[in-house]
């Protein structure tokens, strides 16, 4: 912040001097504001994206909108998230989405929309892998990178679909590593798992947790509420896609 403005300065006190360097002895308050709106409009067309808008433009072509079709299980909203992992377009997205699903359906970034069987899962990790029967036109795989070099405090952002709101994104950090998460209405409890503090809400899970330089480090898969109403207050979790990818084929490492 403090650099935007100091270059902002720069700029208006080398026009204002150019100014003062006119046969005019003092310029006009038109001139300053003219010297100004200048300096502003320069500083716009030369800063860069902010590293956000860079990781959301990269994951937005491998995303995907995950719909089913579960007709005795009021409390789902039958919509959540994935993400294209290979040139197959196979998708991981969590498990909890589709499990029981008497219909899976896939909505990719170029607007294909497919049938989708479950391939591949891992109870353990609330992992599913699905493979579409029909490929959309365009096949963009998300970047994989490792959940292995993470740190408490490193930026992170997740892109999904909360609440049916498609393709959101939010920010936050790692704050912490390795947690361990009770699933809620069972006894099954999610290990080794990344904890952050973007926003997450009914929607996001199945989605991409990514790293400054938009690569996939982590599968969101579910949120903190202790009054128990699936809204956020803070606390996300992530399955390590190190592990993850593991459902998908690869090697976990």
């Amino acid at each position: 912040m403090y650099v935007g403005l100091l270059s902002i300065l720069l700029l208006v006190t080398m026009l204002l001097w150019r100014t003062y360097s006119s046969d005019e002895a003092q310029p006009a308050t038109a001139n300053v504001d003219e010297a100004v709106a200048e300096a502003l409009a320069s500083m716009a067309e030369t800063s860069e994206p902010a590293i956000s808008a860079l990781v959301y433009r990269a994951i937005l072509p491998s995303l995907v909108i995950v719909q089913t079709d579960i007709e005795d299980e009021e409390e789902r909203f039958g919509i959540g998230t994935g993400v294209v992992v290979n040139a197959d377009a196979t998708v991981l997205t969590s498990l909890h989405i589709v499990d029981g699903a008497s219909e899976v359906q896939v909505a990719f970034a170029d607007g294909s929309e497919s049938h989708a069987i479950v391939s591949g899962v891992d109870p353990e990790r609330d992992i599913a892998v699905l493979t579409p029967t029909s490929l959309p036109g365009l096949i963009v795989p998300a970047t994989i990178g490792s959940s292995a070099g993470l740190r408490v405090g490193d930026e992170v952002f997740t892109v999904g679909n909360p609440l049916g709101l498609v393709a959101s994104m939010s920010a936050g950090v790692v704050s912490g590593l390795d947690r361990d998460f009770k699933v809620a209405g069972s006894d099954q409890v999610l290990e080794d798992l990344i904890q952050f503090d973007a926003a997450v809400n009914k929607g996001n899970s199945g989605g991409p947790l990514l790293d400054r330089r938009g690569q996939v480090v982590g599968i969101v898969t579910g949120l903190v509420n202790p009054s128990e109403q699936g809204v956020f207050i803070g606390i996300g979790f992530a399955v390590p896609i190190d592990i993850a990818a593991g459902a998908a084929g690869g090697p976990e490492r």
